[in-house]
């Protein structure tokens, strides 16, 4: 599964990798714990142009009676996503990007679980595979969320944990975001190969343990466990605070 992940680089980076609109008001902090239930930055397209905003991460089906079903709605296995009644109608018509540069497995041990973040080998940025609805509840409280599809896990991680999310190549970003997609179901079989081995690991500080801290000293290798020139820091320290909330999905908005 997916439960953690980060975007520690500065907005320009994002900005210029994929290319979107933002609403005036969008503001972005780079992140270095990035946890289930809290706003997330994603990426959708209407087929003409991108739009970045925020979404709760644990996606809440337009059917649910109780949006509390959306933390069990974390990640969903691209292997049965589109047979899912949460997922089917958002695999057709609502997928999106969410950009990262790393995430965290918990790696089993004699002594215990041991946090390891994973990143490219060449620290890039790239995406997850993500789906979004839009729940709108009785009394009018309307949430924007999403959810990370997960797949088995490349080679070189398989070692930490048998799952990971769905990293959609650079050439297949377009047309996943494509709400005039033919096949979407097809498509997902193209997204269900690992990637090979371009992620690597290494260990990290058990402060990940906890959602609410979220600064840089979460990515910083263990001393004496760092892996082939690992950082020991990245981004710009900011504290432990979140992106606000807000409306996730400007109907317009300027470049940025």
């Amino acid at each position: 599964m997916c439960g953690r992940y980060t975007l520690t680089v500065d907005f320009q980076v994002v900005f210029e990798r994929f290319g979107f609109q933002t609403a005036g008001d969008f503001t972005y902090t780079p992140r270095y714990n990035i946890a289930p239930s809290q706003p997330v930055l994603a990426i959708i397209s209407d087929g003409r142009v991108r739009r970045g905003g925020y979404l709760r991460w644990g996606l809440v089906p337009p059917w649910a009676k109780d949006p509390s079903i959306g933390n069990r709605m974390i990640n969903a296995r691209i292997e049965t996503a589109a047979t899912k009644p949460a997922f089917r109608e958002a695999i057709r018509h609502r997928r999106c990007l969410i950009p990262a540069d790393g995430f965290y497995e918990w790696k089993s041990t004699a002594g215990g679980k041991i946090p390891m973040r994973c990143t490219l080998r060449s620290r890039e940025v790239f995406a997850f595979a993500g789906l979004w609805e839009t729940w709108k509840g009785a009394e009018g409280k309307i949430l924007h969320t999403c959810t990370i599809l997960t797949t088995a896990a490349a080679p070189s991680l398989a070692s930490i944990h048998d799952r990971m999310p769905v990293i959609v190549p650079r050439e297949l970003e377009q047309p996943w975001l494509d709400p005039g997609l033919k096949d979407p179901e097809a498509f997902l079989r193209q997204l269900r190969r690992p990637p090979g081995e371009d992620f690597e690991a290494y260990e990290v500080s058990r402060l990940v343990n906890s959602a609410g801290v979220d600064n840089p000293r979460c990515i910083e290798p263990v001393a004496g466990k760092g892996r082939n020139g690992a950082p020991s820091s990245a981004g710009t320290p900011h504290g432990e605070e979140s992106p606000p909330e807000g409306t996730p999905m400007p109907e317009g908005g300027t470049g940025r």
